[in-house]
């Protein structure tokens, strides 16, 4: 089970997210988790937002370079080790992480991790025969 996250590049300048940021929560979107990775000019903001595809087209009719892609939210134990144990599954299989970044969960229970692969179907398949918990369009939205 995957979910879109949407990318976007902004300039590596004082106020580029806040414009980024403010320009989707007067549109009415929810970021439920974030990333940021910059490089000397330009960062890119990864978001998870409720409404995905109006994210995206919002983002490109104000001029922002904007992609999407399908990542997973892992769900975790919340406890030492939580990740770990995803972690071990993933290299066990030969799975490379490309990326991973937290999500504040609402559940009590689990922490929730995004992350992404080369195959993001095929850890999903791994993950999931290894009874790790994947987080879908019933939390995020799409």
């Amino acid at each position: 089970m995957t979910i879109k996250q949407i990318s976007v590049l902004v300039e590596n300048k004082t106020g580029a997210i806040a414009e980024a940021i403010s320009f989707l929560a007067g549109h009415g979107i929810n970021i439920v988790a974030v990333n940021m990775a910059d490089t000397p000019n330009f960062g890119i903001l990864r978001f998870i937002v409720d409404q995905p595809e109006k994210c995206r087209e919002l983002l490109e009719k104000e001029g922002f370079t904007v992609s999407a892609c399908r990542v997973l939210a892992v769900g975790l134990e919340d406890i030492p080790g939580g990740l770990t144990k995803v972690t071990k599954i993933l290299a066990q299989n030969g799975i490379s992480l490309e990326y991973l970044y937290a999500f504040i969960s609402k559940s009590k229970e689990n922490a929730c991790v995004i992350i992404n692969t080369a195959d993001i179907e095929f850890t999903a398949e791994i993950l999931t025969k290894n009874g790790i918990l994947l987080y879908g369009k019933e939390i995020f939205g799409e």
